[in-house]
């Protein structure tokens, strides 16, 4: 049985000694990611209306609205310009009745947010910002409020446009 074991111990031996050895191989390869980012711009508006109460101009000489809640979201080049701005249709109008659309101002809360006057003839600046981002700010309308005035209801529409170049 000694020799047995032996024999098959040497057959083993040779039979492996004739078995050519595999070397451990190796492969790489690689691969590319790419994404696309565009320009790209989203505004929101708490509210699709603003409107100004009646009041007496000898106790109430501006008339202020509900704040607006403004979000400006924006993708852009670095060091590019994001801007918001608004623009209205002409003055605020009730029949034959107009009320000059310089009579509205606002006022802003948050960065890059703009105070301003309205205009009919060109967009107004309500913000500006540099760089891709997420931007939240409130905006409150008012209205100069005067005897002179025409009874009425009036209206006109303010256009906002944001812009990531």
């Amino acid at each position: 049985m000694k020799y047995g074991i032996r024999f098959l111990l040497a057959a083993a031996l040779v039979i492996l000694g004739t078995v050519p050895a595999f070397a451990q191989q190796s492969a790489t390869d690689t691969v590319t990611v790419s994404a696309v980012v565009s320009a790209t711009a989203k505004l929101t508006l708490s509210s699709n209306a603003v409107a100004f109460a009646d009041a007496d101009p000898d106790t109430s000489p501006s008339i202020s609205a509900a704040a607006l809640t403004v979000g400006a979201k924006a993708k852009t080049s670095n060091g590019g310009a994001v801007t918001l701005t608004v623009q209205a249709d002409g003055p605020l109008t009730s029949g034959g009745d107009t009320i000059a659309v310089g009579a509205i101002t606002w006022t802003v809360g948050g960065a890059g947010f703009a105070a301003g006057t309205m205009d009919d003839a060109s967009a107004v600046s309500l913000g500006s910002w540099t760089n891709s981002g997420n931007r939240s700010g409130t905006q409150t309308y008012a209205l100069t409020n005067s005897w002179t005035y025409a009874t009425g209801n009036y209206s006109m529409t303010v256009t906002y446009t944001l812009t990531a170049p």
